[in-house]
């Protein structure tokens, strides 16, 4: 099982033998103490979650400013670039560097990005915190996303949402934070926090790009903590991740681009409960795992 904190290490050597991208390793500090008041008017040192500003430069120009945690802002950057269909391979980048001193992150592509300029003029606001903007051509790319077939077990979800559970996170220790990973199964394989949902998607995808040999989407579930919007829907088909998880709902975009897609949408999953709200035929119902019924639901 692999964290966020676990996959700086390994980077250096990926480049030479496949081609990848070169990546700083520019983590910072995802919490800062500050002094707080309780209901007793006791003064008490918490912790709230980091946020910083990160300017991402293409070639040398000014593309976004991303609010972020900071735990792996190259991955973040790389799977920015994926999922707003501005770069097709990540062989295409030859390098991510981030310097927090100045705020920045500098992407060197082997051969520029094309139409580069008019891809980015059009800009719509999206319901994402922590990310203002997305480029509106994703919605134009939906018709042409094929997922591939795959399926889930009750079982194996009840399993993965245990698994979230059990997760030493900075929302524990700090709140005021989303969460989102990626499962085999049950089986965890990363797990990221960012300010906003959007972000941690993004930085999954760019941690699926840096090991394209070992990780592809087809068998893969990916669960937020947020709800399931059009964006992150479109988001985990771009990845090729048929199977979505939220512990919140889901909207009516969201919905309608999952049906469209044979994407399956799971939401309010929580200890033994959830909703399907789309693909039902890729989950395998065992309902005789889910216990009794609860009289006070509605």
């Amino acid at each position: 099982m692999l964290h966020t904190s676990d996959i700086a290490e390994p980077r250096a050597a990926a480049p030479k033998r496949s081609g990848l991208p070169r990546l700083t390793t520019a983590s910072a500090p995802l919490t800062h103490a500050v002094q707080a008041t309780n209901e007793r008017g006791e003064t008490e040192l918490v912790h709230i979650p980091a946020e910083r500003a990160l300017t991402v430069y293409v070639d040398k120009r000014e593309l976004v400013t991303l609010m972020t945690l900071g735990a792996q802002p190259e991955l973040l950057v790389l799977g920015y670039l994926r999922n707003q269909r501005l770069v097709a391979d990540a062989r295409d980048i030859e390098s991510v560097t981030v310097d927090w001193d100045v705020g920045a992150a500098a992407v060197r592509t082997r051969r520029g990005i094309e139409r580069i300029e008019e891809r980015t003029a059009s800009r719509v606001v999206t319901t994402g915190c922590g990310q203002g903007s997305v480029f509106g051509a994703l919605m134009d790319d939906v018709a042409s996303i094929s997922l591939p077939p795959a399926c889930i077990t009750q079982g194996e979800l009840y399993g993965l949402v245990n698994a979230i559970r059990l997760k030493e996170s900075t929302y524990k220790s700090a709140g005021s934070v989303h969460g989102c990973a990626l499962f085999s199964g049950s089986e965890l394989l990363v797990f990221v926090e960012d300010v906003g949902r959007h972000n941690a998607i993004d930085t999954i995808a760019g941690w699926m790009w840096m090991q394209p040999d070992t990780v592809q989407g087809g068998d893969k579930v990916f669960y937020t903590t947020g709800r399931l919007t059009s964006e992150m829907v479109i988001k985990s088909a771009q990845m090729g991740v048929p199977i979505v998880v939220s512990r919140s709902g889901m909207t009516q975009m969201g919905h309608a681009v999952a049906e469209q897609l044979g994407l399956c949408a799971i939401g309010r999953a929580t200890n033994r409960r959830f909703v399907c709200y789309a693909g039902a035929a890729r989950l395998v119902f065992q309902p005789e795992l889910a216990g009794e019924p609860n009289p006070l639901r509605a």
